[in-house]
């Protein structure tokens, strides 16, 4: 929907591949759905969820047995996004590498984009 064609979208990490095929062959899901919503301090929050299909709007990045849904209102905010899996001593998760964000909250938990078009959630 919002892209360069024959550019997909976001990109994946060798470790995000994995953890996202690993989590799908666990829990039998088509796939990871990612959106933003309406939230914490800085205003958004990146969501994440399985799911069982791709709507009819998402748009679908596929690698290496890894599937991600992008949810329709959230393509514009995370085109050029890469995606990783970190690991360490405290905490283990997916990053947001976005140069659509602005700011950040400290926690990291939650994001603000530039020049981020109306109010409401944006996918999910």
């Amino acid at each position: 929907m919002f892209g360069i064609p024959g550019t997909p979208p976001v990109t994946l990490t060798p470790r995000a591949v994995a953890q996202i095929a690993r989590l799908m062959a666990r829990d039998n899901a088509h796939g990871l759905k990612i959106g933003v919503k309406k939230g914490g301090c800085a205003g958004m929050e990146y969501t994440m969820e399985f799911a069982a299909e791709a709507g009819p709007m998402d748009e679908v990045v596929e690698q290496d047995g890894a599937r991600v849904m992008i949810a329709p209102m959230a393509q514009m905010f995370l085109f050029g996004t890469q995606i990783d899996y970190e690991t360490s001593l405290l905490e283990s998760g997916f990053k947001f590498n976005n140069p659509n964000v602005a700011e950040a909250c400290g926690c990291g938990e939650s994001i603000k984009f530039k020049d981020m078009p109306g109010e409401g959630q944006a996918g999910a």
